[in-house]
């Protein structure tokens, strides 16, 4: 029995391993640990008023996101992939700027691990993206992903996911039109839609069947506002949109994009 609790009070005195981040930029993997980035020449302690992931204020060790993208532009596009198949979807440019909103990759130290996102859940880390001053420029809490495996360049979602795309027959007012960009921006990171995107969370929107297909309007809005408020578990891992973040008249024209695809399946 003593020898039993010996060897758990050694294996939980051992220090915990440093996470891995994988940066695949067009040129090649490269690999930073955390480690590494802890230590990097531009790494600071930043404090975050109204972090997205812990609702609350947090203190980091982090490293300007733009000093890791080396030989990315402006006009590129990137997709943060998290430990749990959350796939962000990314526009570089914001990514780049050094103000008046600028992103940070914050890094979670092994030694000093952060707290648990809910009871029972891990934390945030490894690697989390956060934002100061993120109301400066518009980021969404989509911008925010955190438990990041890698972030990698590839090519825009219109090139890599035809199926996403609405009728080119629609005129450019289309509601449906600026519906499909705020998909992209508050949906695509859990779901797929027509088989096609790369998030491995939630389920297809599309396929079988799509929401505005099985919900009554009044209660589909409610359920992307407050899922919990419709159907409530403990794992239930969906957030919902307050008009802080999706305004009435952005609900209005994704809805209108789910509608429009209702049509368009495969």
């Amino acid at each position: 029995m003593r020898r039993c609790l010996a060897l758990l009070v050694l294996m939980f005195s051992l220090p915990l391993h440093a996470a891995q981040l994988n940066l695949e930029l067009g040129d090649g993997t490269h690999r930073w640990d955390s480690a590494e980035l802890l230590s990097h020449p531009q790494a600071r302690n930043l404090d975050i008023a109204q972090d997205v992931a812990y609702k609350r204020a947090m203190h980091y060790r982090a490293v300007p996101l733009a000093v890791l993208l080396e030989g990315i532009q402006p006009a590129d596009h990137l997709q943060a992939v998290a430990l749990d198949g959350f796939a962000a979807e990314m526009p570089a440019a914001p990514l780049l700027q050094q103000g008046p909103a600028r992103a940070w990759l914050a890094i979670e130290d092994p030694t000093q691990p952060w707290p648990a996102l809910t009871p029972g859940k891990p934390s945030a880390g490894p690697f989390y993206l956060v934002w100061t001053d993120p109301q400066a420029s518009g980021i969404r809490p989509e911008q925010w992903p955190f438990q990041i495996a890698m972030i990698r360049k590839l090519e825009s979602v219109e090139q890599r996911f035809p199926a996403l795309l609405p009728d080119a027959k629609l005129p450019s007012s289309d509601p449906a039109r600026q519906g499909f960009a705020l998909f992209q921006q508050n949906c695509l990171a859990c779901h797929r839609l027509n088989g096609a995107g790369d998030a491995q969370f939630g389920p297809d929107l599309n396929l079988p069947h799509n929401p505005t297909e099985y919900f009554q309007p009044e209660f589909l809005r409610q359920y992307i506002r407050d899922p919990q408020s419709l159907r409530h578990w403990p794992q239930a891992k969906m957030p919902g949109f307050a008009q802080s973040v999706l305004s009435e008249q952005e609900l209005d024209a994704l809805l209108a994009y789910l509608r429009h695809m209702a049509k368009r399946k495969p």
